[in-house]
């Protein structure tokens, strides 16, 4: 019992592969958080790479045990859903056989695996949403709509089986609620739960260069291209709309997630570098691949302003951490930004184009004291809402929730 009254819980934690991105910031985070309430956790996942991960997993805090490595994760470069089924489900499979029962097990992306979890009737099972997969799949072909099709119909019915949804905004609860048209009619409604970010790292703020930062994994659908191009439509404003601001210092830095085994990885960055020489400002463009998080914190802390390029974002970690860095963020006026950016006062989103990315960029760039004093309320906004200590909090009370018999 901790000073509360509350239980200690024995939580499992699944994951597919603990590697470097959004979805893996989170479940350390929640491994992190729930330890630090005196619930004993352990993280199982299919990959953990200890050169390619956040260092959390190497403290010690908690142990992470890998399970089906050896599994493929694609055949050819098709299949990979199935593959990340079969990976997850042998996961599942190996905690149900070989350890004891675990009071709460908290799983995320793959849905497949909770009807196994639940054959112990003494575990309770929280599912957090990051996404509908099947609206990040491509449906593009009549095969690819057939193979889809009893994926996608599995990830809804057991989806539905977890004693508790969680999503990470209001954004992606809406889009559960349409696209899960059976659980929505049957009454099932997901909670939200917040990412957060840990604002310690950030507590003293640097004095920044004219440096423009995007971090994202190296994926197309974050459409990086556009911090790429805003910046070289930056570049061709000249002195006609900064008036005298622009210094030919000025430089992007494009940094994020890498992994050469991910064809998209490899074939995306070649694409931006390509871009970069198109636009003329391949001299100015800086890419990082892979960077620990000691690198990305002093990136952050040393940018100008950080671009967040993608659209529909279901949430995105990336305003979150550069504004716990006390700097400003530009992204699109959709998705989870809208709900952590405050317009005009934490950051600008915009219309995902390179006039509006740049035109945004220009403002900062004439006021100075602008860009300080947006950096200094956005700081001020993530320590209010979205500290890892708030996070930790709210999810604590959904877990002891769950296992007290409490879906809401």
């Amino acid at each position: 019992m901790d000073k509360n009254g509350n239980s200690k819980l024995n939580i499992a934690i699944i994951h597919p592969d603990l590697g470097i991105g959004g979805a893996e910031r989170l479940i350390v985070d929640a491994a992190v958080e729930l330890a630090s309430h005196g619930h004993n956790v352990h993280i199982f996942t299919s990959h953990h790479d200890r050169s390619r991960c956040f260092e959390e997993t190497l403290t010690g805090a908690f142990p992470v045990t890998v399970y089906g490595d050896f599994l493929p994760r694609h055949i050819s470069y098709h299949l990979h859903a199935v593959c990340a089924y079969l990976r997850c489900f042998f996961v599942a499979m190996c905690v149900l056989l070989m350890w004891p029962s675990f009071d709460i097990i908290l799983a995320d992306q793959i849905s497949v695996v909770i009807p196994l979890l639940k054959l112990k009737k003494s575990t309770k099972v929280v599912f957090y949403c990051h996404f509908p997969d099947l609206l990040l799949a491509k449906h593009t072909t009549t095969l690819r709509r057939i193979y889809r099709k009893p994926i996608d119909f599995i990830e809804e019915r057991t989806t539905g089986m977890a004693d508790l949804i969680l999503v990470n905004s209001k954004f992606t609860a809406s889009t559960f609620a349409q696209t899960f048209k059976y659980l929505n009619d049957s009454g099932i409604r997901p909670a939200v739960l917040y990412p957060a970010v840990d604002v310690d790292q950030f507590d003293v703020p640097h004095n920044s260069k004219l440096n423009f930062l995007s971090i994202n994994r190296f994926e197309r659908k974050k459409n990086i291209e556009l911090a790429i191009s805003a910046f070289a439509k930056l570049q061709s404003f000249g002195g006609n709309i900064l008036k005298g601001h622009f210094s030919a210092d000025a430089s992007l830095t494009i940094a994020g997630g890498y992994d050469k085994r991910l064809r998209e990885n490899v074939e995306y960055l070649a694409e931006l570098k390509s871009l970069a020489v198109k636009d003329g400002v391949s001299d100015r463009v800086n890419f990082v691949t892979s960077c620990s998080t000691a690198e990305r914190n002093a990136l952050l802390s040393q940018c100008f302003c950080v671009l967040y390029t993608p659209q529909d974002e279901h949430f995105g970690i990336v305003p979150l951490e550069a504004m716990a860095a006390h700097k400003p963020v530009i992204a699109c006026n959709s998705g989870g930004p809208t709900e952590t950016i405050k317009h005009g006062v934490t950051g600008f989103l915009c219309e995902p184009t390179p006039d509006e990315f740049s035109m945004a960029m220009a403002k900062l760039i004439q006021d100075a004291k602008l860009a300080e004093k947006m950096g200094e309320d956005a700081r001020q906004h993530v320590i209010e809402s979205f500290s890892t200590k708030v996070f930790g909090q709210h999810l604590n009370r959904y877990v002891i929730g769950v296992a007290r018999g409490k879906s809401d």
